[in-house]
């Protein structure tokens, strides 16, 4: 049976002299792998630029119920006239979007609310978004939301620590020992203030952009392990020194 799909790119890996395997997140069926063409004509040159990390393409799959083998695709649209053109910066931080989407949704089912969340953010960040620096904070804070981590803010009074295991904040550190501090409790409640419309106003130097993206990954990493092995976080440190 022919689908039509909403698709983000992954990953590819190649599989064999001929064919890639393309991991995508769909609107329609949540994470997919798809057989795509790794031959060097045009026609696949151009296929592999659209299916570049990050990319948002619409395609048509032959989903047979019956069938063990990946599906391929054909009609390939690009859905957004916005690319990332040669911005190497906004490249980058694409690329580790994507890892960390990668990551995360490993066994994700379909669920349109967070399509949508993630394809809304890569056009919103394809279209010359301000605040380059701090979009995949944004991005982050977003997805605790659709992750089911989101901190619970109507717990924080002045002086509260936050639990990063229950998601609340407490005024006496909890027996577990994972916790941030007050300062740091107060800066969590601040940055969930964070919105696409607002983002070009935040001004974190890089030492502080640094210090909340490790607590970003080490309160992921408490609920989703496999975000400890996220091979693009250090390039992502070096990259607004």
């Amino acid at each position: 049976m022919y689908t039509s799909l909403d698709c983000i790119a992954l990953r590819t890996v190649r599989h064999s002299d001929r064919h890639s395997i393309l991991s995508a997140y769909t609107r329609q069926r949540g994470r997919m792998s798809f057989l795509v063409s790794a031959g060097n004509g045009r026609e696949a040159a151009r296929r592999r630029a659209m299916l570049m990390p990050g990319s948002r393409f619409s395609c048509v799959a032959d989903l047979r119920d019956n069938s063990d083998r990946l599906p391929a695709m054909r009609d390939v649209m690009p859905r957004s006239p916005h690319t990332l053109g040669g911005d190497p910066v906004k490249a980058a931080v694409t690329l580790f979007i994507v890892d960390f989407m990668n990551t995360l949704m490993r066994d994700s089912m379909p669920d349109g609310l967070l399509f949508d969340y993630c394809d809304s953010m890569l056009e919103f960040y394809s279209t010359g978004v301000r605040g380059t620096a701090n979009f995949h904070l944004l991005f982050m804070i977003g997805m605790m939301h659709f992750a089911g981590i989101e901190p619970d803010v109507s717990t924080y009074r002045p002086g509260y620590l936050f639990d990063m295991v229950d998601g609340v904040f407490r005024d006496s550190a909890p027996l577990h020992g994972r916790f941030l501090e007050r300062d740091e409790a107060q800066a969590a409640v601040i940055l969930m203030r964070m919105t696409p419309r607002n983002l070009s106003r935040w001004k974190l130097t890089a030492t502080q952009r640094n210090t909340i993206l490790d607590r970003l990954i080490e309160y992921y990493a408490l609920h989703f392990t496999s975000l400890q092995s996220m091979r693009s976080l250090d390039v992502l440190r070096t990259l607004f020194r």
